[in-house]
């Protein structure tokens, strides 16, 4: 590689413009030519990542400094594929609905990979792919849906706050206090003007 200064975060943390589509949700989707999204850009919108050890996800003390730091105290894992996951077929189709949460959705992926798909300022799609060793932080009020990618298996630690609430609010859902606070803390506008066609 020898490149100065890469962020050692995008070997396992990867963004970029989706193109439209409609192919194979668990293909890569990339515009023509390639426009990717750097981790800082991810930022502005809320969405944290952190490189970390997956290898010894159990005993390792940086995550365990976030989990403190950002008051995590459960914790489980979770196994997304065809063999392993309960109802595989409908579960996945939830979780590719566009849809939001009341509270921080974090995913920190200790084995496999997928695609954690975000709306821009402008309600565009950035598709995050998430591999192993690599931990994102999705803000509550973020509109955002996620799949497998080719490899068809991801095995994350989900983080919460207090006793997991993991329920999915589906687009449109502007009026729920955590999008309009959303909408103030990270899109620069006051809560409720950004009302988007949401049938896009």
């Amino acid at each position: 590689m020898g490149v100065p200064d890469k962020d050692p975060r995008e070997e396992v943390i990867q963004a970029w413009y989706m193109d439209d589509s409609d192919g194979d949700q668990r293909l890569p989707h990339h515009k023509e030519p390639k426009e990717f999204v750097s981790l800082d850009k991810l930022a502005e919108l809320g969405v944290l990542s952190w490189r970390l050890d997956a290898d010894n996800f159990e005993t390792d003390e940086e995550l365990k400094k976030i989990r403190e730091e950002r008051g995590y105290s459960y914790k489980d894992i979770i196994d997304i594929c065809p063999e392993k996951l309960p109802n595989y077929e409908e579960k996945i189709k939830n979780f590719f609905e566009e849809h939001l949460h009341t509270d921080e959705e974090i995913r920190y992926c200790v084995a496999g990979s997928g695609y954690f798909d975000v709306r821009d300022r402008n309600d565009a799609w950035i598709r995050v792919w998430l591999k192993k060793g690599g931990l994102i932080i999705l803000p509550a009020g973020i509109y955002h849906r996620f799949t497998l990618d080719e490899s068809n298996y991801i095995k994350a630690l989900r983080l919460f706050v207090g006793e997991p609430v993991w329920t999915p609010y589906n687009r449109p859902h502007d009026h729920l206090p955590a999008r309009k606070e959303y909408l103030t803390a990270f899109m620069g506008n006051e809560a409720g003007d950004h009302a988007v066609d949401a049938a896009a």
